[in-house]
């Protein structure tokens, strides 16, 4: 099982054009489309199981999968990326047509995503007889039979399809629920029962091959080795250049060999006389060690650059390793690290929302109350205070405001209203 992503934007492939154009360009949908996300599952028999699609939208919607592949199902989020709900709608879904169940029990390959490491999915494998084994780290592009030989003709074929849209719908830009109906073209081109078995066998997977990778695949890595932690201190003494360069003593002279060497050349000594003064030439062995049992090798020259220690930090994702995610221990320790994710997440939430409570300031409550006077009407006249420039007087009973020439004067006002009552 893995996934692919399948984006508006094609890339064009070759066009015909005069000889000698330098500039030969061909349309796409837009310079930057939509993504949705393809999961497929394939068995060593050359089978699969129709696709899931995970489109970026809140909300998922049966049209969105009307024009799709017989059978595929959809679901929604806001990146349109697997996540770990949309994992357990996968597992439903591949349930559902493997039929397995306890007594008879599917192993389910894939690789160490994050929303591969839902604890709800595992519960849900564990009920229905599915086991969950996950793929050393790094080394999906060589031991994932989809990669290996599905995706990439999947992708040619959806470029080409794409390519005929354009064409045949000149001046429209393409959407993300065109796309299932390209799929459903193009992926019977790809995901062939001979390009299926043959992902299982070069990946050594089925029929089970250790020996499928040789050394020469190992290569690239050796410059990213990381030394161990605690370096030995009984290793042996690396060799020196000459101690990996013995000379034969019995050997036979050169112009034995080349006899008109012999006869037109000079001999050595006479064009290089410190030569045949200096010493014979003797190779240099450390104690202990035998210049023959020791192979020449470059390394020894000039050896790769080698890359320092890790340092232990526990930020970014966690490195992960191959493991049965269903088996118990492993299972416990996803539980764990999932309820500590959760109580940081909760304890920086609580944080974030204590940081938004502020308290008005001085500042605030003057212009909230310099509101309030400014709402205030003559209840005499009915003008507002805003626009007046008088001395104004309160009511002492209603303490209602009114303009000193709309009253009587007096230092102790009361409206008309109160003295009516």
């Amino acid at each position: 099982m893995d996934e692919t992503g399948v984006t508006t934007v094609q890339n064009p492939g070759k066009i015909v054009a005069r000889k000698g154009t330098k500039q030969v360009g061909s349309v796409t949908s837009a310079e930057r489309g939509t993504l949705i996300t393809l999961a497929c599952a394939v068995n060593a028999l050359g089978n699969s199981i129709p696709p899931m699609m995970i489109f970026p939208r809140k909300k998922f919607q049966p049209f969105f999968t009307s024009n799709g592949p017989p059978g595929c199902i959809g679901t929604a989020n806001g990146s349109g990326w697997m996540q770990e709900e949309d994992f357990v709608v996968f597992l439903k879904h591949f349930q559902s047509h493997t039929k397995s169940s306890q007594e008879s029990k599917v192993l389910l390959v894939l690789d160490n995503h994050s929303s591969h490491l839902s604890v709800e999915g595992i519960d849900f494998c564990r009920s229905h007889g599915i086991i969950l084994l996950s793929f050393p780290p790094h080394c999906s592009h060589k031991l994932q039979p989809l990669d290996r030989t599905v995706y990439g003709p999947l992708k040619k074929h959806i470029n080409s399809r794409c390519d005929n849209w354009m064409k045949t719908h000149p001046g429209s830009t393409m959407t993300i629920y065109d796309l299932p109906g390209i799929v459903k073209s193009a992926l019977p081109h790809a995901a062939t029962p001979s390009n299926i078995q043959a992902g299982f066998a070069c990946t050594g997977i089925w029929p089970f091959n250790r020996d499928t990778f040789s050394d020469i695949d190992f290569m690239p890595s050796q410059v990213t080795d990381r030394p161990p932690p605690e370096p030995s201190t009984s290793a042996a003494p690396t060799p020196t250049v000459a101690s990996s360069l013995p000379l034969a003593a019995s050997s036979p002279p050169l112009t034995a060999s080349f006899p008109l060497l012999a006869a037109s050349s000079p001999p050595l000594t006479a064009s290089f006389p410190l030569l045949a003064a200096s010493s014979p030439v003797r190779p240099c062995v450390e104690p202990g060690t035998s210049s023959s049992a020791t192979p020449f090798s470059p390394m020894s020259i000039r050896p790769h650059p080698k890359a320092g220690p890790r340092k232990q930090t526990t930020k970014g994702r966690k490195r992960r390793e191959t493991a049965v995610l269903t088996d118990t221990p492993m299972k416990n320790l996803l539980q764990a690290e999932k309820k500590r994710s959760n109580a940081k997440k909760c304890k920086a939430k609580k944080k974030i929302n204590f940081c938004n409570k502020k308290t008005p300031n001085k500042k605030q409550k003057m212009q909230d109350s310099s509101d309030e006077d400014e709402a205030q009407y003559c209840i005499v006249c009915l003008e507002s205070y805003s626009r007046s420039k008088e001395i104004w007087l309160q009511c002492c009973s209603c303490k209602a405001w009114a303009h000193k020439d709309c009253t009587d004067g007096s230092a102790f006002y009361t409206c008309h209203n109160c003295e009516s009552d």
